[in-house]
């Protein structure tokens, strides 16, 4: 799910080096609502493999390395997940800091309905979307391909984390990208509708995408040191 934000708002969120990556004058928000299944270390069996719902609120950004070489990728100052698993190890075993909370999902071949709640109330998401064939006309984006290789490009995330300074890093890598335009009948996310956070008007829903079984691999990459201030 994918909105539009005012770049000044959207700075406020983000804590140095990061700063807004700009689609058409607009910073790019989200929330990737992600169903891992049989994930597993390298060279692991399938039976071994730990399957979940999770939530990651994302914006898209760019920053300088320390020898000034560009970079970008995500920003993620929140993820959730379904799994206690997930929630007990992340940031930990593996990098990414999750909160607990209960997913609803129904999904057949051309529609999903989704529902989310972290169990501390502070995160709520609903989506009712079916497949489509083209983005919607109000979209910020020309086309699919655009798009897609709009997000294509932020394989590199940095999560939130609760020492407030500490950035975890994880690299997506996947075999193959392929997405789908969906339809979308409702989208509500408390995140993005909390206006102290994002006041009238700073934020509007622009496209959502669809991936399915696309087979993929997490690599940690190094932490960042946010200056919050």
């Amino acid at each position: 799910m994918n909105f539009r934000v005012d770049p000044e708002v959207i700075q406020r969120i983000l804590p140095a080096p990061f700063r807004p990556k700009l689609h058409r004058g607009s910073a790019i928000a989200g929330i990737c609502l992600i169903r891992l299944e049989d994930i597993r270390p390298k060279r692991f069996p399938k039976l071994v493999g730990l399957s979940s719902e999770n939530a990651a609120h994302r914006i898209a950004v760019v920053w300088n390395d320390d020898d000034g070489t560009p970079r970008e990728g995500v920003y993620i100052p929140r993820r959730d997940t379904g799994s206690l698993i997930t929630q007990l190890t992340g940031g930990r075993i593996f990098p990414g800091e999750h909160h607990r909370a209960h997913f609803e999902v129904r999904e057949s071949d051309d529609r999903i309905e989704l529902a989310m709640k972290s169990a501390d109330g502070v995160v709520e998401v609903q989506v009712d979307a079916t497949i489509a064939t083209s983005l919607p006309p109000t979209s910020s984006f020309a086309s699919v391909d655009e798009a897609s290789a709009f997000f294509q490009s932020g394989s590199l995330g940095y999560s939130a984390t609760a020492s407030g300074k500490r950035l975890d890093g994880l690299m997506l890598k996947t075999l193959e990208w392929q997405v789908t335009p969906l339809t979308v009948d409702r989208v509500e996310s408390s995140f993005f509708n909390d206006e102290s956070r994002f006041p009238k008007g700073s934020v509007t829903f622009d496209c959502a995408l669809l991936m399915r079984n696309i087979a993929h691999e997490w690599h940690a990459a190094a932490e960042l040191y946010a200056d919050a201030s």
